[in-house]
């Protein structure tokens, strides 16, 4: 880990970099469509909702005139006034525009200059300060905050962070992420299991050598730490090595995952057993899913149309295997166990049971980015 994410790690960073610039893009159509939606952390690890809700009890506490309030802020500040915690707070929360922000930052560098660390303890400002950037879309100060060393101390805790890297990875700066991530761990914050999900995801997206060494060193240290991962992190680093020819890699990380019950491990393992040459275990695995007696009210185990079509193209080698392949195709569609979700829908798709109508309101400024499809080559080979 020290190679990766300590001593080396700028080196490694802009390597990894280096190589996601220069990287042609991949010809599959794994990627997610025009609107698709990305997810990564909920509504319980952002609370963006909450933050908006006190936005509106303070806003009104000030009926609804926020000027007043900026003025005798701006005059501390000439002054060389003392400014007190919940004057920060509400200013904060009463940030509307990026110009808003200027001033926070501002008022941020004088309060902490004026407390230092000690105040941190009774308050946390960083992740208040992130979710106004998140909502505003405004990454740049909210990078150069984090990273300002005269500020250390200041976003002492993995929520700054972890919503920074967010914010970055749903506008496609998957680079800025990664150095986000580093940054972080030359601070001194704990990692958890929000931040190694962030982390294999980052690294899926950097999708070249570099980021694949790091999922492992990050793994490695995860592990020898007593930690236990989401299945998603681990399904993240097995995408990232198959992407990468890994196939030794992404077996091992599919040893890891406890929990089978699912498509997205499921359909990880058909690609892995593919890429192994273990032609005859796909038809067991698949055969498995169609003899399955699943009860109505139990979601059943989906295959990506797209990872059939890479097996059926790889059986064809073997017509008695293709021709196996076509019955289980047959009733697989029959039980309705096909869909068209493709393996990167699946890889970011919130589970349902932290899917509450509340928590959907803020799922459009998670939505993805891109008007063309991303691509992935996982595929391909």
């Amino acid at each position: 880990m020290a190679a990766v994410l300590a001593g080396g790690s700028q080196r490694v960073v802009r390597e990894a970099v280096r190589r996601s610039a220069v990287r042609p893009p991949a010809s599959g159509c794994w990627g997610c469509g025009p609107g698709g939606k990305r997810y990564l952390l909920t509504e319980d690890d952002i609370k963006l909702q909450e933050f908006q809700q006190m936005k509106v009890a303070i806003r009104n506490e000030v009926h609804g005139n926020k000027d007043p309030y900026f003025k005798s802020i701006k005059e501390k500040l000439k002054k060389n006034g003392v400014i007190l915690k919940n004057e920060l707070k509400n200013l904060l929360h009463l940030c509307q525009t990026s110009s808003d922000v200027e001033l926070a930052r501002e008022v941020i560098y004088r309060y902490h200059e004026q407390n230092g660390i000690t105040a941190l303890h009774h308050f946390k400002f960083g992740p208040l300060f992130m979710r106004l950037c998140y909502e505003l879309d405004l990454e740049r100060p909210a990078v150069e905050l984090i990273k300002d060393q005269t500020l250390r101390g200041f976003f002492s805790d993995s929520t700054s962070f972890h919503i920074l890297m967010t914010m970055l990875f749903k506008k496609g700066h998957f680079e800025s992420a990664l150095e986000v991530l580093v940054e972080m761990k030359k601070q001194g914050i704990p990692f958890n299991k929000e931040t190694y999900l962030l982390a294999f995801a980052i690294c899926y997206k950097l999708d070249n050598l570099e980021s694949c060494k790091i999922s492992a060193k990050l793994l490695e240290e995860a592990q020898l730490k007593g930690y236990t991962l989401p299945p998603r992190a681990y399904c993240f680093a097995v995408a990232t090595a198959l992407k990468q020819n890994d196939v030794v890699q992404a077996k091992f990380y599919c040893s890891q995952i406890m929990k089978t019950e699912n498509k997205l491990y499921n359909n990880l393992k058909v690609l892995v057993q593919l890429r192994s040459g273990s032609l005859e275990e796909v038809i067991k695995t698949l055969e498995a899913a169609v003899e399955v007696d699943t009860p109505p009210f139990v979601k059943k185990i989906e295959f990506s149309e797209q990872v059939l079509a890479t097996v059926r193209e790889k059986m064809e080698e073997n017509p008695d295997l293709s021709d196996k392949l076509g019955d289980i195709y047959t009733k697989l569609q029959a039980s309705g166990r096909i869909t068209t979700c493709t393996l990167e829908d699946m890889l970011f798709q919130i589970p349902s049971s932290k899917k509450t109508p509340a928590k959907l309101l803020i799922q459009k400024q998670l939505g993805c980015q891109a008007t063309k499809p991303l691509q992935s080559n996982l595929l391909l080979e």
